[in-house]
């Protein structure tokens, strides 16, 4: 019997703001590429994981969630949605089994239909733990009337239910054709920009109310040791002076929590010792500064 051909293609995650996504995405993957959180809109940057499905390679784009943008940050992050998902050959759309057909997912419907997605369009139902049978069943059938899914699977992405079967699904709607990443490789987003990502994601866990999103983290140096270890250095960028205090905390001991505990997974992401220094600097006017989109992967002019 002759191996398989290979396979290869992008599948777009999109789905309204804690749907799972990013959850979903590190299970795929099998480790931790993109920031999760208990907090909204935390998924700023494209960050493309990469899974191995037999002799397939799964490229996974993580889109922002989609919701109503007010600021121009919001609208970018939006529309890099929408481009991650006309750019894929599948489109995975994740919604949550508690909350089921939202106004938010029926904005989502709509937009698919607008924009006539050309790819096929599989439905995820996450946190089915959270369902009792009967309440999965009726809304698998909501969703399905509602939209012409390619493929419906129940999981949770947390706990990993059903999502082989999704993956295995995912792979076999890819193009045959080479791999487009090496093989030991699980995520297309520089080392610099998953690393101000763990910075970040220790941030909002610690942060409260908006100023996490009043923030960004930049890798502005990055040096590989002789022993082995690195030295980075990363720039917290808040809006306004108040804030820098609230960052640093008392006596530096906020600041000091967040590179403990980024320093930390960060080695254990890298394979070895991390030497972490942060500064925190007030840059009144980031959000609207083109430089600060295109350091975390969005286009100014989408805003």
């Amino acid at each position: 019997m002759t191996d398989p051909s290979p396979r290869a293609g992008f599948v777009a995650l999109i789905g309204e703001p804690n749907a799972g996504k990013s959850t979903l995405l590190n299970r795929m993957v099998g480790a931790k590429v993109s920031i999760v959180t208990h907090k909204v809109q935390t998924t700023r940057a494209r960050i493309r994981g990469i899974a191995v499905e037999g002799a397939a390679q799964i490229v996974f784009i993580d889109t922002p969630g989609l919701f109503r943008p007010k600021r121009r940050l919001d609208r970018a992050m939006v529309a890099a949605a929408w481009t991650g998902a006309a750019d894929a050959d599948v489109v995975l759309l994740l919604i949550e089994a508690h909350r089921g057909l939202t106004a938010g997912v029926e904005a989502i419907l709509g937009g698919l239909e607008e924009r006539g997605a050309g790819q096929p369009v599989l439905l995820a139902i996450n946190k089915i733990d959270r369902v009792e049978a009967p309440k999965l069943l009726a809304l698998t059938e909501k969703m399905n009337a509602r939209y012409p899914f390619a493929a419906t699977f129940l999981i949770s992405a947390e706990k990993g239910h059903g999502v082989g079967d999704l993956r295995a699904d995912l792979a076999a709607r890819l193009p045959e054709g080479p791999w487009l990443y090496p093989e030991d490789q699980i995520a297309d987003a520089p080392l610099r920009a998953i690393a101000a990502e763990i910075t970040r994601e220790k941030l909002t866990l610690r942060l409260h109310q908006e100023l996490p999103y009043q923030l960004t983290v930049e890798t502005e140096g990055w040096e590989d040791r002789e022993d082995g270890s690195a030295r980075i250095d990363q720039v917290i960028y808040v809006a306004r002076e108040g804030h820098k205090g609230i960052v640093l905390g008392r006596k530096g001991e906020t600041t000091k929590a967040v590179g403990q505990a980024a320093r930390a997974e960060m080695e254990a992401f890298l394979g070895h010792r991390v030497h972490l220094f942060l500064t925190v600097k007030v840059r009144p006017g980031w959000l609207e500064e083109a430089e600060r989109f295109d350091a975390i992967g969005l286009d100014f002019k989408d805003g």
